[in-house]
């Protein structure tokens, strides 16, 4: 009898957004992934979202840093053996240290990376090298909330829970798509409006997005007034007696301060947030008369020049009610990124020190370096990204060692940033991927172990740490981040870093929050039941929310005894006078540009541009824009424009369709000089930031926008990589065994059937190229078959309105072309097939706008449920959902219309 061993399935935490969601990864005797959402976990209970349950396609190592390199004396990067790189790194530092002082060399690290990672660079550079130039892609999107939680609560720290989602009976999103952000919490909110009707759901953003299809009000806020908003709740709780007097006495100070700050009337906060008065009534009456509200903010408020102020103003609204510390209520941060909270935790920031201990106090300083025996220990807070970045333009920082980031797409007025790391002496990169607008500046490349192969902890927005587990083994000579760092800090010379493993460095990390945390240094972040463990004990570590207890029990909510972490024990009102962001659109930037994210893309798209059907709801780089605002610019929907500011600019084909109000627009931060010509959005954000907190204004940059004129469009399916240096516009897109190219030219086309050859590389004069063309159109077709397969297509036309590319997707499944497909491909429609699906709404399933809208007519669809039922969109994470809802409407109008 041949029995085949069950495979085991390895529990691990999703590498993407804050909500820390569990999964279960089983490896399968064909050497693939199956991934699936962990039941047992508190964050996600089963649930994934597309990108979560995507992962299984993006662990091939196409295109994977598997090797160290050096830069020779030539610019070129060479391969390079793990000793020499370690040389180079090591003794570039110290020679800079030695010459221009600690403070001359940086890190830039990420919430990609895990809590030990993030521990080992902190001590290295705090405690040895004696720098605190040390930060983190966090501070471009919650360094905001860090900066109000400390200055609110005394210490960085989330209050609440998502149990408090469920138990709530309002609640206020602000800044959030959480539809698209947080799928799976925003699905847990949906589930509960469904239970509980009678929940208000408002949401607070200048875009109606997909998480208003939940909300009970959508208050369309003009950019950049949160401050005016939440003041003017501040003041009518005030004057309608709804504050909780005994809470403010005993619990809070400096309220007096604050309400003068906020004294407004509500027409003018309606005036000045463009909102309705009686919408903006409702709500305040809502939030009076409801005990139990939970208000989640994200990066619409944090990624402002105003940004802690904004995380003050909502904190402060808790305060004065008192609603913070108990089920059902309390100011949330929903965090971007899987281990934001983690760096936290060790000091990722430039302005703190590990284990929530502050740099700006030296009796903290002195326990740190004590804890450690580091034969240093920075001494005052370093640079901020932002600063950072212009800090190495000037001169000042001459090495950094930039891990886990792009910083090349993701900072603001990128240029800026591409002109420091020309200038920089020495430009370290740790990076899972071989090429990035980041690493092609590199001196030296440094190939690290990704998800899947590294293996630590990582802390969700609500505190709760869960392991990261390693599934597959190292890939060629890549390694752990904290390894790394060990091997440079040794070369330098430094005791202290002979970890052998992310087991003894979590239990220092561990071991250090506990150091002389009592009496007057005590500190709210204490993980005192996870330190001692064995190595057996770290890898069977649950999911646990910090603090953690002696024997081991994990805490769901703080201040529930009313006690905060400011040395009185009080929390802290904070005035925030309302200003306007820093810069003000004019004639020549007229438009406000946000920026953000889509449904299924993530970051700089190194790794969910590795999977096909990621791609397929928004394939390219585009720019949302109220039809109004589009023909007043000049500008047509499907065609391409030139965005522009004072910074920057970039190419990016318009839409309508995200309900943005006139004078605003936005663009998506993911495309990247890997996978478009010219779409970095960070080339156009403004470099102001927040005077307290260092984060970017991201979402509020004075633009202008113009026709780019093109002769022709084109796209190509190719199985092969096309060199496109020759096209002014394109964007490449992952396929199921192809890539998509979408092109656009300036030049007009003469020799179309010379020219699509050449770029599809097919010199051979007898190969099998099929072709059509309409001259006086300027219409050109053609198929590359080798044997019996295609190959290659192309399509140009003068018009972007080019066929739809779904139906030539298939061809690339198939082993061989019939007739009836090679004659398909040449009239430019499906000859035989199904009819097209239209553009992709459901990622999980492939399902189409067409299939959806096709089916709610013939079986007189109603619900989602029943759309879900029919053609099983909807069905597995639930992203779509508000999409689906927008399409039975749309669609049922037009039925009866």
């Amino acid at each position: 009898m041949n029995l085949s061993p069950i495979p085991l399935a390895i529990k691990s935490t999703c590498p993407y957004c804050g909500v820390g969601c569990g999964i279960t990864a089983t490896p399968l005797p064909d050497g693939a992934i199956a991934i699936a959402g962990d039941a047992s976990h508190m964050a996600n209970r089963g649930r994934l979202c597309v990108k979560g349950a995507a992962l299984g396609e993006t662990l091939s190592l196409d295109g994977r840093l598997l090797h160290p390199a050096l830069r020779d004396s030539e610019g070129v990067l060479r391969q390079a053996s793990w000793d020499d790189a370690i040389e180079r790194v090591a003794t570039g530092f110290a020679d800079i240290i030695a010459e221009h002082g600690p403070d001359a060399v940086a890190l830039y690290v990420s919430g990609q990376l895990l809590t030990e990672d993030y521990y080992v660079a902190n001590k290295l550079m705090k405690g040895y090298v004696g720098s605190a130039n040390i930060d983190t892609n966090s501070r471009l999107c919650m360094s905001s909330s860090v900066a109000g939680h400390k200055r609110a609560f005394g210490a960085d720290l989330v209050p609440g829970c998502y149990d408090d989602f469920d138990e709530a009976d309002m609640i206020v999103l602000v800044g959030a798509n959480s539809a698209w952000c947080h799928p799976i919490l925003f699905q847990r909110i949906a589930r509960l409006k469904e239970a509980r009707p009678e929940v208000q759901v408002v949401v607070i953003d200048p875009r109606r997005t997909a998480t208003c299809e939940i909300a009970d009000l959508h208050l369309p806020v003009k950019p950049g007034t949160d401050v005016w908003l939440f003041n003017g709740l501040l003041s009518y709780l005030a004057r309608s007696h709804a504050c909780d007097e005994r809470f403010i006495e005993q619990h809070t100070s400096g309220m007096a301060e604050a309400m003068v700050a906020a004294d407004t009337e509500l027409l003018d906060v309606a005036r000045t947030c463009r909102l309705d008065p009686h919408d903006l009534l409702a709500f305040y009456r809502h939030f009076e008369a409801t005990t139990k509200v939970v208000t989640a903010f994200s990066q619409g408020v944090n990624q402002s020049s105003a940004g802690t102020d904004k995380v003050n103003a909502i904190i402060n609204c808790h305060l004065v009610t008192g609603r913070i510390g108990k089920p059902g209520m309390g100011p949330f941060s929903l965090t971007g990124q899987p281990n934001a909270m983690g760096g936290r935790e060790v000091g990722g920031l430039a302005n703190m020190l590990a284990a929530h201990m502050e740099l700006a106090n030296p009796a903290h300083r002195a326990m740190v370096q004590e804890f450690w025996q580091s034969p240093r220990i920075a001494g005052k807070a370093g640079l901020k990204a932002v600063d950072l970045f212009h800090a190495i333009e000037q001169g000042t920082v001459k090495a950094v060692w930039i891990i886990a980031t792009n910083p090349m797409v993701s900072l603001p007025d990128a240029n800026q940033v591409q002109r420091a790391l020309e200038k920089c002496e020495l430009v370290v990169v740790s990076d899972i991927v071989g090429t990035t607008d980041t690493s092609a500046f590199a001196d030296v490349l440094l190939p690290a172990l990704g998800w899947g192969e590294k293996d630590g902890t990582v802390t969700n927005s609500e505190r709760c740490i869960s392991r990261q587990r390693a599934f597959m083994p190292a890939p060629g000579e890549a390694r752990a981040d904290w390894r790394i760092l060990c091997d440079v800090a040794q070369r330098m010379g430094f005791g202290g870093f002979d970890f052998e493993s992310a087991h003894e460095v979590f239990d220092e990390h561990a071991r250090l929050s506990i150091h002389r945390n009592e009496g007057a240094t005590v500190r709210v972040f204490n993980l005192a039941g996870l330190a001692g463990m064995d190595a057996r004990q770290y890898e069977q570590l649950a999911p646990v929310q910090w603090p953690v207890t002696p024997e081991g029990a994990g805490t769901a909510r703080l201040f529930q005894d009313g006690r905060f972490a400011h040395p009185d024990g009080k929390a802290r009102f904070v005035a925030t006078a309302p200003r306007a962001p820093a810069h003000a659109v004019s004639p020549e930037f007229p438009l406000v540009l946000n920026t953000g994210r889509v449904r299924d893309q993530w970051h700089t798209m190194s790794r969910t541009g590795r999977a096909p059907r990621l791609a397929e709801h928004t394939s390219e780089p585009f720019i949302d824009m109220h039809p109004q605002d589009a023909l007043r610019y000049g500008v047509r929907e499907g065609e391409l424009a030139r965005v522009s500011s004072e910074w920057g600019a970039m190419v990016v084909r318009v839409q309508h369709g995200e309900g943005i109000a006139r004078g605003g627009v936005f663009v998506p931060i993911h495309w990247n000089g890997q996978n478009a010509s010219d779409a970095r959005v960070g080339t156009l954000v403004n470099p102001a930031v927040d005077p307290v907190s260092g984060e970017p204004e991201f979402k509020h940059t004075p633009v202008n926008v113009e026709r780019f004129g093109v002769n022709w469009h084109a796209f190509v399916l190719s199985r092969s990589e096309l060199n496109l240096d020759s096209v002014a516009h394109w964007t490449r897109v992952q396929g199921r065994g192809f890539v998509r190219y979408e092109l656009a030219g300036r030049k007009a086309m003469l020799e179309r059937s010379a020219w699509a050859r050449e770029l599809l590389g097919v010199v051979d004069a007898d190969a099998d190229w099929l072709d059509y063309e309409d001259s006086s159109g300027g219409v050109y077709r053609a198929v590359h078959v080798v044997g019996e397969r295609i190959e290659q297509c192309i399509f140009l036309s003068p018009r972007p309105d080019l066929p739809a590319r779904a139906w030539l997707a298939e061809l690339f499944s198939k082993g061989t072309l019939t007739p009836g497909d090679r004659a398909g491909v040449l009239s430019g429609q499906a000859l035989g097939m199904r009819a097209d699906a239209g553009a992709t709404v459901c990622s999980c399933f492939g399902v189409g706008r067409n299939m959806i809208c096709d089916a709610i007519i013939k079986n007189d669809l109603k619900t989602v449920a029943e759309v879900t039922a029919c053609v099983k969109a909807g069905g597995n994470c639930g992203s779509c959902v508000p999409e689906i809802k927008v399409i039975l409407v749309e669609t049922r109008v037009r039925e009866t219309a």
